[in-house]
């Protein structure tokens, strides 16, 4: 039995479509929202379309913009001989939060994944090949999600990159700052012990 009048369990229905959103959370949600003024409601509602139909994949780096190109593209201060290769674009965000890279990003749009059916031409890998070509780029860091996916894209890539004389590094894996060795799993710590440098 539906409790809620139709507008209110369309609504309900449609919160609960987003990722990590539940039945509660999506009940709060339409409440939330079906509460706001009307002014306040249209905002919400034009911002939603706005993003859909405004936002695009840059034209060098495939990462989620507004423009052709990028701001992180259009920056002329940034190192042009590197490129951090990422799954998504919220790593990006992630990744420029350090404010320690300054070279330009790539990003695959996905992870190789053949249970999944994901295969390397679903991604944006052919694009990346496409970017190195010049000889501009001297070094590759892969920061792709440390996960089986991440790591059987990270050593396809490898695996195309490095005939070509280009430089292709990891980013580090292992035990998070604050955390405690006795709660780390074997893989944490291996890749721990092999991502090692001197103090």
């Amino acid at each position: 039995m539906n409790y809620y009048s139709t507008p209110i369990a369309t609504l309900i229905d449609e919160f609960t479509k987003l990722p990590g959103i539940g039945r509660k959370t999506a009940q709060r949600l339409a409440f939330h929202v079906i509460s706001l003024s009307e002014v306040e409601a249209e905002k919400l509602s034009n911002a939603i379309i706005s993003a859909k139909r405004n936002v695009r994949h840059c034209n060098v780096c495939t990462n989620l913009t507004d423009m052709e190109t990028c701001s992180i593209c259009n920056d002329k201060t940034r190192d042009y001989s590197m490129i951090c290769v990422v799954e998504d674009p919220r790593d990006v965000v992630a990744m420029e939060k350090t404010k320690e890279f300054r070279g330009f990003y790539h990003v695959l749009h996905g992870a190789i994944s053949p249970l999944d059916g994901v295969g390397p031409e679903d991604i944006r890998i052919k694009e990346l090949l496409l970017r190195v070509a010049d000889g501009t780029v001297t070094e590759i860091i892969l920061a792709t999600n440390p996960n089986i996916e991440g790591e059987a894209t990270a050593m396809y890539i490898s695996r195309l990159l490095k005939p070509m004389g280009i430089k292709v590094t990891r980013i580090a894996h292992g035990i998070p700052v604050g955390g405690d060795l006795e709660y780390a799993d074997e893989v944490t710590l291996t890749k721990a012990l092999e991502g090692r440098r001197e103090v």
